[in-house]
């Protein structure tokens, strides 16, 4: 588990890819803000997060992917409910949270990068 990277993943290194092919430039990498996104536009207060499916839970339980060991099954309980808080409270400060799911990204890149563009031209 320790071999897991948490920054520059292959999947962020290609998201950060298709932002640069779109001029989507400027952005700050794991900018220390409240939970360090992933992506971060500071001028435009957009924070981006690309979260891995397994790690942060998605829909797990209704997938039948449930790890047998309790303590992973709380671990990932606490990261729901930690990117939750987080993006409460980013909200609350002002910035505009993006979060976008593994498969999505790999599945749906341009839905991805066209929501990018839709918070961006909200701040222009």
């Amino acid at each position: 588990m320790s071999h897991i990277r948490s920054k520059n993943t292959s999947l962020e290194l290609y998201f950060r890819k298709l932002l640069s092919k779109d001029r989507l430039r400027g952005y700050r990498l794991h900018y220390k803000i409240l939970g360090v996104p992933d992506i971060v536009f500071v001028s435009k207060k957009i924070a981006i997060f690309i979260d891995g499916d397994f790690w942060h839970g998605y829909n797990w339980k209704n997938l039948h992917k449930i790890p047998p060991k309790k303590y992973w099954q709380a671990k990932i309980e606490r990261n729901i409910a930690r990117d939750k808080r987080y993006t409460m409270q980013l909200k609350k400060e002002g910035w505009t949270v993006l979060r976008f799911w593994e498969h999505d990204v790999k599945k749906n890149p341009d839905r991805c990068i066209k929501k990018v563009k839709e918070a961006w031209k909200k701040h222009e």
